[in-house]
């Protein structure tokens, strides 16, 4: 090994990163996190659309930190700009840091060109480890999120073969806004037996409360 290959080794080179989100409380407080942290420097930020694509165009960095909502009122724009960062450049490393956990979001991510999904809960290690993992040409996913592209990996199984009769009955009442109690008296059966059919609900459409359910069922068209 070479004494400049070595120099190199011991002293990587500085993980350029822009922060966009549009609360500028978080922005700062996230800086100062990450300027502790020797290889990784903040080189720029933003809270719009426009103020990432032109702090992006200017900082020439390698990973760009990305929150899904940027704009009070907006549906997620930051969606929006991990697709135009992308076609921009698509060899940016792209990590989403958003409150938002949703199996649709995090596969729409990842396609649109993030190569990380992480929820702002995560502790500062988690995060300085996901971005350098992206900055190594890597992803980083934090478990919940890397559940969600491991399904949409292997290929969404039909769901809709797996409800039986009585479950989509539960469904439709559930979307319809009804409680266990009203779900009971609308089809005869016990709140116990509403109960038992929502969390096989939950189980077979891979989300954690039944509000969920309702959601992915409406977006796979099962109700």
């Amino acid at each position: 090994m070479t004494a400049e290959a070595s120099q190199d080794k011991l002293h990587p080179p500085t993980i350029r990163t822009v922060l966009v989100d549009d609360h500028a409380v978080l922005r700062e407080g996230l800086r100062a996190l990450l300027d502790r942290h020797e290889g990784i420097a903040v080189v720029g930020e933003a809270g719009t659309y426009e103020g990432a694509l032109a702090e992006v165009a200017h900082a020439r960095p390698d990973v760009v930190v990305v929150d899904l909502k940027l704009t009070a009122g907006t549906d997620y724009e930051g969606m929006r700009l991990i697709a135009e960062l992308h076609r921009w450049n698509p060899d940016l490393s792209i990590l989403v840091l958003t409150t938002f956990l949703d199996d649709e979001l995090v596969v729409r991510a990842v396609r649109a060109g993030a190569r990380g999904y992480v929820v702002k809960d995560v502790d500062t290690t988690e995060l300085v480890r996901a971005i350098r993992a992206l900055a190594d040409g890597g992803s980083a996913f934090d478990p919940r999120s890397s559940m969600i592209v491991m399904r949409a990996m292997s290929g969404e199984r039909d769901v809709s073969a797996e409800l039986t009769d009585r479950e989509r009955e539960v469904l439709r009442l559930m979307a319809d806004g009804l409680s266990n109690p009203a779900i009971g008296r609308r089809l005869y059966i016990s709140e116990s037996t509403v109960k038992f059919h929502i969390r096989n609900l939950i189980r077979k459409l891979g989300v954690s409360k039944r509000t969920d359910a309702v959601y992915v069922a409406s977006k796979r068209g099962l109700i």
